[in-house]
């Protein structure tokens, strides 16, 4: 049996699992731990992989505590949370829009979350408590998300209509955005240009705290639907045919993928393109299925954030780039290469 089957005692949820996916999925998690310990390893200050393990377990009397468990650990596990919102994300609208171009800043879910950060940023910074970002964040995602989708709507949504009103909405708040930036005062426009560019410079575990939620609710949300995902992406037909509520379910799928990436936004900023490299790494190791597809493309996402993030503090010391810069780096030739193997279709 090459497949592993998983089912509740009334069969009411059931998904099955290759053992292909599992091994990928272990090593990937492998991968992960020791990523994390080289994270945590590294800075301007190098501490020995052992000495982060002793530190992490208690085994040692504390001389790093406060460099690993204040400065680079909530650093490390946001970065990671972060990419698997932002690769769940992005895999979520390949998937309901059956295009391997969309992913949330392409299809302006993240101008919609920066849009509502900045006018946070510019007109509450210093009288409203910062803890407020998030939020203001995840607004913008949503009210942009139902714009784009209200402009998309004529008895129906079709994934093409989607998409090309999606980037027509991200060039509009994209400009929208650098208007209120040109307009603030340049100390106001300085701290908004950083976060825009993305980075998860000085989190700290009230950060770590708050984006967990949304990534242990809304990813095995996405499991829960797996399977109207690979009938949807038969085609809206033969969906139909099969008895799939496909606008029902598309509008859902959708308000999944604005919650993470509201989310992935509100903390870490305008970091790019994770969400739309990650599902396509993700595809090329396992292939077509969602349900394997899923936990692949988060710890994918997870991996590209942090190792976006390690070089960015790294790189330049004594400087401290936003990850953003380099995840946007690897993506934005990765993007053009994808419209260029899809310049036939």
């Amino acid at each position: 049996m090459s497949n592993y089957v998983f089912r509740n005692k009334s069969g009411s949820i059931s998904f099955q699992v290759s053992k292909k996916a599992i091994a990928i999925i272990s090593i990937l998690f492998f991968f992960s731990l020791f990523l994390f310990i080289l994270a945590l390893s590294t800075g301007s200050t190098w501490i020995h992989p052992f000495a982060v393990v002793a530190q992490i377990l208690g085994l040692n009397n504390g001389e790093h505590e406060f460099v690993i468990n204040t400065l680079r650990l909530p650093r490390v596990l946001l970065s990671f949370l972060v990419g698997v919102a932002l690769g769940v994300s992005g895999l979520i609208l390949q998937g309901i829009v059956r295009n391997p171009l969309a992913a949330p800043d392409i299809l302006g879910i993240t101008g919609g979350a920066a849009v509502g950060a900045i006018f946070f940023i510019v007109s509450f910074s210093g009288i409203i408590s910062m803890k407020w970002l998030p939020v203001a964040a995840i607004l913008g995602a949503a009210l942009v998300s139902i714009i784009i989708y209200l402009l998309s709507w004529k008895k129906g949504v079709t994934p093409i209509r989607l998409v090309l009103i999606g980037i027509g909405v991200a060039a509009g708040m994209k400009a929208l955005t650098t208007m209120m930036i040109v307009l603030s005062e340049i100390t106001v426009a300085s701290k908004a240009y950083l976060w825009l560019t993305g980075s998860v410079y000085g989190a700290n575990w009230n950060d770590v705290y708050g984006m967990l939620p949304w990534v242990l609710i809304f990813i095995p949300l996405t499991l829960f639907f797996a399977r109207i995902v690979n009938v949807k992406e038969l085609g809206d037909d033969v969906a139909l045919g099969l008895g799939v509520r496909v606008q029902f379910y598309r509008f859902l799928l959708l308000f999944i993928s604005v919650a993470l990436t509201g989310a992935a936004v509100a903390f870490a900023g305008g970091i790019g393109f994770v969400g739309l490299i990650a599902p396509h790494i993700a595809r090329k190791l396992i292939g077509q299925s969602f349900t394997a597809l899923v936990p692949i493309s988060g710890l994918i996402g997870g991996l590209l954030v942090v190792i976006a993030d390690v070089v960015a503090r790294t790189a330049f010391l004594p400087l401290d780039i936003p990850a953003g810069v380099f995840t946007a780096g690897i993506g934005a030739p990765f993007f053009i290469y994808l419209l260029f193997k899809k310049r036939n279709m």
